[in-house]
């Protein structure tokens, strides 16, 4: 197993500003977390194991996260990181979201988040 099924969560700063943004794009937080994922992956951002606390309070299963993207996202984390673990995958995947969520700090509205 790549991601876990249950209980995946961001870091809280990622939490809360994607919560925020929700505010002004009307966008969810888990569809923000998906185009930030990709975003993030399509930049050459990767993670390096560096400490990561999983500690935002938003916790979804991984089809509520991560949708139709589930298989694209899981063989994407493999590819880039083919030695972890589930743990390890899933604070990938959590940097990946905190790195290309950066991309929406100046969004207003939902048109702003179209590149």
């Amino acid at each position: 197993m790549i991601l876990p099924n249950r209980g995946m969560k961001l870091t809280k700063e990622t939490d809360e500003f994607l919560r925020r943004l929700k505010g002004r794009t009307k966008v969810t937080p888990n569809i923000l977390a998906r185009m930030a994922f990709f975003i993030s992956v399509e930049s050459g951002n990767r993670y390096n194991n560096e400490p990561i606390e999983l500690d935002g309070t938003l916790s979804l299963d991984k089809v509520t996260w991560l949708g139709d993207t589930t298989l694209a996202t899981e063989m994407t984390l493999q590819m880039l990181y083919p030695e972890q673990n589930t743990q390890e995958n899933t604070k990938a995947w959590a940097y990946h979201v905190m790195q290309g969520s950066k991309s929406f700090r100046n969004a207003k509205s939902i048109g702003d988040l179209v590149f």
